[in-house]
């Protein structure tokens, strides 16, 4: 573990220490030799489950996936946000790969501890970069308002959880994940346990979100720099599913009651924010939407507490993680151009850029789950474990598949094909270091098909 913490605590001095013509290049390598440092951690070599370097930082197989994908986004955000923010003063550039990478830290801390406490504080602690980033970076005006929606959403979700942490702390005697798993059953029946039961899982479902809680997140995304939306879709919204996962296992006997409402939610919630996204305007904003849709499903997976269910999660929040961050970069590569969110506005680029329609057309069909991308390995075996579970959700998963496809070629012809607007003209041509950010997204997701075990968890 700390021959990734180690490189990313280093990177502080080389950001403020390197020359101003040297930054980016210099940043982008050193996140790259920490990204392929990481991968080491994919090579398992135990018996037990975990990997540790001391007794606060672990990695199993259910962490390990995310961490690596943690390591794996930090140069590529850099690598997008260069053009965003290269006309800034010097110093505001190096305060925002700070940023970046401290985000990684917190995220690698909050990913490898085995203490849920630690795991609590790391888990607000990305809540403070990510906030500056918004605020600070973000595009329009209404950027404070989506900062504020964010800090506040996510902050009341949480307080439950760390008073439920300290009655578990002062019921059970520990909260190291070692040792809670050996731990006496906790006989919970009366009504304060299921507040208990609500409160350890809340924090984590307005996180992922769930539908219902999920108002904070088109806000974020749409306001964010490109970086932020990045970091928001591919990691921190799984922080919210690598909670649940661990705290299901401590909350097993009420969950068979408790569980019906969260996956009700969590399956209409895939229905209604993809029929959102067939009336949206706004191009991040459907990408948005749509991750809400891709996690409600991710929370069915994980309610549910079937082996196949959690493989079939961490499987689908690792490939959406990839996937939807390829579709923030395209969208943030057809901004920088056009101006204009508005997929109207800026239609038929497939005649001005045909290479970046290739990467629009991979993108989106890897976002409707193609076969045979994982993204597809990860839906089918959610939608198994939920018609195993109760026949009926057939109906609403299908519908729901149905939705997806619709929205993803609704997207990819609103802004792609059709005729090209008068007004788009003497647009700049697109970058090697743009091309080179979607190969490095979309790279992972092709090699994960030949070894998709890397990312079963628990279950192989």
């Amino acid at each position: 573990m700390l021959k990734v913490l180690i490189p990313t605590i280093m990177m502080f001095p080389t950001i403020w220490l390197t020359s101003p013509k040297w930054l980016w290049t210099t940043t982008t390598a050193h996140g790259f030799s920490i990204a392929l440092i990481s991968l080491t951690w994919l090579k398992w070599t135990s018996e037990t489950g975990w990997i540790m370097s001391n007794s606060y930082l672990a990695t199993d197989p259910l962490s390990t996936p995310l961490l690596v994908l943690t390591c794996w986004l930090l140069p590529l955000m850099i690598l997008a946000s260069q053009n965003h923010i290269n006309p800034e003063p010097i110093n505001r550039q190096r305060l925002y790969i700070t940023l970046l990478t401290s985000l990684q830290a917190f995220l690698i801390m909050a990913f490898g501890a085995t203490e849920i406490i630690m795991f609590y504080i790391m888990f607000e602690a990305t809540l403070i970069p990510t906030l500056i980033i918004i605020t600070r970076w973000g595009n329009q005006t209404e950027r404070l308002s989506a900062g504020t929606y964010f800090l506040f959403y996510t902050l009341a979700g949480s307080l439950p959880l760390l008073v439920a942490l300290l009655l578990l702390q002062q019921s059970t005697g520990t909260l190291s994940l070692f040792v809670i798993q050996y731990a006496q059953p906790l006989l919970l029946d009366s009504w304060g346990h299921k507040i208990w039961w609500a409160g350890c899982l809340i924090a984590f479902l307005v996180k992922m979100p769930l539908y219902g809680v999920h108002l904070w997140l088109p806000k974020a995304h749409v306001e964010a720099p490109v970086a932020g939306s990045m970091v928001l879709a591919a990691i921190l919204l799984k922080l919210g599913g690598y909670g649940m996962m661990r705290m299901m296992v401590m909350l097993d006997p009420l969950s068979k009651e408790l569980i019906y409402p969260f996956i009700v939610l969590a399956l209409w919630g895939i229905i209604m924010t993809g029929s959102i996204c067939l009336r949206q305007t706004d191009l991040k904003s459907l990408i948005a939407y749509s991750s809400v849709s891709h996690m409600g499903l991710v929370a069915g997976g994980i309610l549910i507490q079937t082996p196949w269910g959690f493989s079939g999660a961490i499987i689908l929040m690792v490939a959406h993680g990839l996937v939807s961050s390829m579709l923030f970069c395209l969208a943030n590569t057809a901004y920088e151009r056009t101006h204009s969110r508005t997929m109207v506005l800026a239609r038929g680029l497939q005649v001005i850029f045909p290479l970046t329609a290739v990467w629009w057309f991979i993108a989106n069909l890897a976002n409707l789950a193609l076969p045979p991308l994982p993204n597809l390995m990860g839906e089918l075996m959610i939608i198994t474990t939920l018609l195993n579970w109760s026949p009926w959700t057939i109906a609403l998963t299908g519908l729901g598949t149905l939705i997806t496809a619709g929205y993803s070629l609704y997207m990819f012809l609103m802004s792609q094909r059709g005729p090209t607007p008068n007004h788009v003209m003497k647009l700049p041509p697109f970058h090697t270091r743009e091309h080179l950010l979607m190969a490095l997204h979309f790279m992972p997701v092709i090699l994960l098909v030949t070894k998709p075990e890397l990312m079963w968890g628990w279950c192989y």
